[in-house]
């Protein structure tokens, strides 16, 4: 979608209040997309003045019981998105159409302000860690601690064992390896 300056805008809206060129025709006459962009821009300049023209670069911030009460004055009048937001002296009815989409798959929980920006890695990291340590029961975490204890033993043992004879621990190991390469081999 073209953004236009408000100079821009004003010049088109004043040659369609003279009336001596339509909608469409302004449409062709300047290249732009759809008249009904035209139609916004002398309804919002008419009801607003120039004020109605410009682009607001500041974001401004609704109450979700502000987009509730836009959205249930639209449903129960039947009105428009644009004659919805001359009454609530809002600029852009596309807003309201967003609000609108969003109520319909979300509901009311939808049009809440929603916190912007990715969530920071170390809140994320101890969160997950928290949660999994909960998630098990008792009995699995003795088990958990059984295997952890039986591992710290068999690693002890071979310690050990490497410690009085390195050799003998050493060629133990060999051959068990040379046995397991031929079975490849073989394969």
């Amino acid at each position: 979608m073209a953004k236009y300056d408000r100079e821009f805008k004003l010049k088109i809206v004043k040659e369609y209040l003279e009336g001596a060129i339509g909608y469409l025709s302004l449409a062709k006459k300047y290249g732009i997309p759809a008249e009904s962009q035209i139609r916004r821009w002398v309804r919002g300049y008419k009801e607003f003045g120039e004020a109605g023209l410009r682009r607001k670069h500041s974001k401004q911030l609704y109450s979700v019981q502000f987009k509730f009460n836009v959205i249930n004055f639209m449903k129960q009048t039947g009105a428009s998105y644009q004659d919805t937001a001359i009454v609530f002296k809002m600029n852009n009815p596309s807003i309201i159409a967003n609000w609108y989409k969003i109520f319909l798959e979300k509901g009311i929980k939808g049009l809440e302000e929603k916190a912007k920006g990715r969530p920071s890695m170390s809140k994320n990291n101890k969160a997950k860690t928290h949660k999994k340590e909960k998630e098990l029961s008792r009995e699995e975490q003795l088990e958990r601690e059984n295997e952890l204890l039986r591992l710290e033993i068999a690693y002890l043992k071979k310690l050990e064992a490497f410690q009085e004879n390195p050799n003998a621990f050493l060629e133990k190991h060999k051959q068990r390896w040379h046995l397991n390469s031929k079975k490849k081999d073989s394969n």
